[in-house]
């Protein structure tokens, strides 16, 4: 008496549809997996540009114009500076 495939495997349906079945669901995790990761990434580069942000650098002429309010130069310096200047 001959036994058929399908009596000497464990699972029958392995063969079949059940190898699609396996990929398409390792695929989907994959899927997860690799979103979950961009995810945290994503969020780990926003959080990290949150505290390098900087105030942009002042121009000569309003570090000038500071100097001259704060009363560390006088009007000829600043006058002569602001020529040099522009």
């Amino acid at each position: 008496m001959m036994m058929r495939w399908e009596e000497m495997t464990p699972e029958p349906w392995f063969w079949g549809w059940g190898i699609l079945w396996m990929v398409m669901i390792t695929a989907f995790w994959l899927l997860i997996l690799l979103v979950l990761a961009l995810t945290v990434r994503w969020l780990w580069q926003a959080g990290s540009g949150v505290r390098s942000i900087q105030r942009p650098e002042e121009s000569a002429m309003e570090i000038l114009k500071k100097r001259y309010a704060r009363g560390e130069i006088e009007k000829e310096e600043f006058e002569a500076k602001k020529r040099d200047l522009l």
